[in-house]
């Protein structure tokens, strides 16, 4: 088994492995941890999208609006879309706290969805975070087939706490590492898996978030296999 790193959606068109492969999307602060919790709180549908113009269709099909840019939760009035207001942002505590059983999430990042969608052309295409590690370990390994992990980083620039969880995986995976940044992040997750959140103190988005109040988020993204659920993409949507 094959794997490759994206550090970022920018990246991703220069990618070495393109014959069949798998994919695995990550952005631990928050999106992808939050769309983990989501569906261990019961969530039935996640449609990921890369505008906020995209959401107002899909709330007239009944979907709750989840929305976030910048950290924050999207709201009214909005630089971007004055008329909308997101049911939910990108805090997966709060994803947990709520009953999702048979919702339906129309779902905007500044960074996460961005990534998801461009890794969307694989021929399978999976959602991971250090929240569902395990299962997500057991699903690669299973599959047994070339990866490439693309990384959401901020705004396409790279990020540390995004190269930690694909460090992880490439170790748990025994994956074959394909390019310096495979094995960089080999070595990052190495150094980091005793504490790894203490490993990314001074790491950019973790302060970006504290000074949003989001401390209660950025404890427990750096916390092992609390949903252990495994979010496949498929027509355009994530399920279980």
């Amino acid at each position: 088994m094959r794997t490759e790193l994206s550090l970022s959606p920018a990246l991703y068109p220069y990618r070495t492995i393109t014959s069949s492969h798998a994919a695995v999307a990550i952005d631990l602060l928050r999106a992808t941890t939050a769309i983990c919790a989501a569906f261990q709180a019961g969530c039935s549908e996640v449609v990921p999208l890369d505008s906020l113009e995209a959401l107002a269709s899909y709330r007239r099909q009944g979907y709750l609006i989840a929305a976030e840019r910048n950290g924050s939760k999207v709201g009214v009035p909005d630089g971007h879309v004055s008329s909308l207001a997101a049911e939910y942002g990108n805090s997966p505590t709060e994803y947990l706290r709520s009953d999702l059983h048979g919702v339906r999430l129309a779902y905007s990042t500044t960074n996460g969805t961005v990534a998801i969608l461009r890794a969307a052309d694989a021929d399978l295409t999976l959602v991971g975070a250090f929240a569902n590690l395990t299962a997500l370990c057991d699903r690669l390994c299973r599959e047994n087939r070339d990866t490439v992990i693309l990384c959401s980083g901020w705004k396409s620039d790279f990020c540390l706490e995004d190269t930690l969880v694909a460090g992880a995986v490439i170790e748990r995976c025994q994956a074959d590492p394909v390019g310096d940044a495979a094995r960089m992040a080999l070595h990052l997750w190495r150094q980091a898996q005793h504490d790894p959140l203490a490993f990314c103190a001074e790491a950019s988005h973790v302060h970006r978030l504290c000074n949003l109040g989001a401390e209660a988020d950025v404890r427990f993204a750096f916390c092992l296999d609390t949903c252990p659920v495994v979010p496949v993409m498929k027509e355009g949507r994530l399920t279980l």
